[in-house]
C-alpha cells in the first residue's frame, strides 16, 4: 500500500534541489555567494542528513534514540583517519625532521614510532569510505540486535542508546587508541589528491553533500510510503498490535536501525572535510539532543520537516554564538519548549494548525427571530 506524494511537494522538493545542487554552486563560482556561505551551507546539510536519521526512528518508528551523534562521528573518524594519512610530508613534525616515517603529527606527539596496523588500509580512499559504512552499520546491528530482540524500548532504548554514545566518547578520549584523543582529527590537506583549501574543492564536496541529502530524502520519502513505512507508523502507534499482526516488530526496528545509523555516518564523513575537524566533542550529550529538537522544530514524521529544522536551527545558532555566546542553550531551551507547547507538528505543521484554528473560529451568534406584530382577529378598531 502507497501513498501518494502531492503534486505540490513534487514541485516544491524539486524546485528547493535546484536551488541547492545548481544555483548556490554557481553563485559561489561567479561570486555572488562567499566561500565561507558555501562552506556553512555544506555544514547544515551534513546536519540535514543527521535530522533525517533520527526522524526515520523518531518519527515514523517511535524510536528516540540519543546516538545517532556517535554514528554520525564514527562516519568522521573512518573518512579522517584516511585525510590524515594523506598529510604525508606536509605534517609540522617532517618538516622538522622529527618523522621520518610520515605519521600523523598527534602519533609523533604521543611517541609512537610505527603505523599501528589497524590504520594502514585506510591509505585507500575506497576502503575508508567502505568503513565509513561497515563500522557504523555493523555497531547498529549488534546493538539493535541484542537491544531489540530483549523488547528494550521507550525511554530505556534513549537511554541505552545515550550510556552508549558516552561509552564511545570516554574511549576516544584516550591517547592509547591512536585516534587523536582529546584533540581528535585535524589540519587536512587533501582528499583525493585535491587540496582541501581551495574554493573549487569545497564547492565540489558541497555539491557532493546536497547530492546527497536529495538521494537520501527520495530513498527515504519512498521508503515511508511503503508497506514497510505503514508498519513503521504501526510500530510507533501501538507495538502490541502490531505484534498480534503477524509481523515481526523487532526486524523492522532494527533494519531501520542500521539503515538510520548509516545515513549519520554519511553525513558525518562530509561534515569532516568541509569543517576541518573531528574530535570526541561530536558525541557530547547536546549534540544528540540538539539532533532531537531540530526534528522537533522541523516537524517529525515528515522527512522535509527535519531538514528544515536542522538548517534554521544551525543557522539561528551562527548568529547567537555571535551575538549572545553565553544564551545559546537557554535560546535552544525557550524554542524547544515553545515548539513543544504552540507548535506540536513544527514548521512544517503550521500552515494545516493556522487552518485548523480558522476553521474552529466561532460564528457571529444568531439573533433570535422577531414575532410580528399582529393585531387579534376580535380586536375593535
Amino acid at each position: 500500500m502507497k501513498r501518494n506524494i502531492s503534486k505540490i511537494e513534487l514541485g516544491l522538493a524539486t524546485l528547493i534541489a535546484l536551488i541547492l545542487i545548481v544555483a548556490l554552486p554557481a553563485l559561489n563560482a561567479s561570486g555572488a555567494v562567499s566561500n565561507f556561505t558555501i562552506n556553512l551551507w555544506g555544514k547544515y546539510l551534513c546536519y540535514g542528513l543527521l535530522a533525517i536519521s533520527v526522524d526515520l526512528l523518531w518519527g515514523y518508528t517511535g524510536l528516540l534514540s540519543l546516538g545517532q551523534s556517535l554514528f554520525f562521528s564514527l562516519g568522521g573518524y573512518m573518512l579522517g583517519m584516511n585525510l590524515m594519512l594523506m598529510i604525508g610530508k606536509d605534517g609540522q613534525y617532517y618538516k622538522s625532521g622529527n618523522n621520518p616515517n610520515l605519521l600523523p603529527d598527534f602519533m609523533v606527539f604521543l611517541g609512537h614510532t610505527f603505523l599501528p596496523s589497524f590504520w594502514r588500509p585506510f591509505y585507500s580512499f575506497p576502503v575508508a569510505v567502505l568503513m565509513v559504512i561497515a563500522v557504523p552499520g555493523l555497531l547498529a546491528l549488534i546493538f539493535g540486535f541484542f537491544g531489540f530482540r530483549s523488547r528494550i524500548k521507550g525511554v530505556y532504548f534513549s537511554i541505552l542508546t545515550q550510556a552508549l554514545t558516552y561509552a564511545a566518547y570516554i574511549f576516544l578520549l584516550q591517547n592509547d587508541v591512536t585516534m587523536g584523543g582529546n584533540n581528535g582529527f585535524t589540519d587536512f590537506k587533501r582528499i583525493l589528491g585535491y587540496n582541501l583549501r581551495e574554493p573549487a574543492t569545497q564547492r565540489g564536496l558541497y555539491i557532493a553533500t546536497a547530492l546527497l541529502l536529495v538521494a537520501v530524502y527520495v530513498f527515504a520519502r519512498w521508503l515511508t510510503t511503503t508497506k514497510f513505512g505503514l508498519v513503521q507508523r504501526a510500530i510507533r502507534d501501538s507495538e502490541t498490535r502490531v505484534l498480534f499482526s503477524g509481523y515481526a516488530a523487532a526486524n523492522y526496528k532494527l533494519f531501520i536501525f542500521v539503515v538510520a545509523g548509516i545515513i549519520a555516518a554519511l553525513g558525518g564523513a562530509l561534515y569532516v572535510p568541509q569543517v576541518g575537524i573531528i574530535n570526541p566533542s561530536e558525541l557530547a550529550t547536546d549534540k544528540s539532543l540538539e539532533a532531537v529538537v531540530w526534528c522537533a522544530v522541523g516537524g517529525r514524521g515528515t522527512i522535509v520537516g527535519p531538514i528544515i529544522g536542522a538548517i534554521g536551527v544551525n543557522a539561528l545558532k551562527s548568529w547567537a554564538t555571535t551575538k549572545y555566546p553565553d544564551y545559546w542553550l537557554i535560546i535552544l531551551g525557550v524554542l524547544f519548549i515553545l515548539i513543544v507547547l504552540f507548535m506540536p507538528k513544527g514548521i512544517v505543521g503550521l500552515p494545516a494548525q493556522l487552518r485548523g484554528l480558522l476553521k474552529k473560529k466561532p460564528a457571529p451568534p444568531e439573533t433570535a427571530p422577531v414575532a410580528p406584530n399582529v393585531e387579534p382577529a376580535n380586536a375593535k378598531s
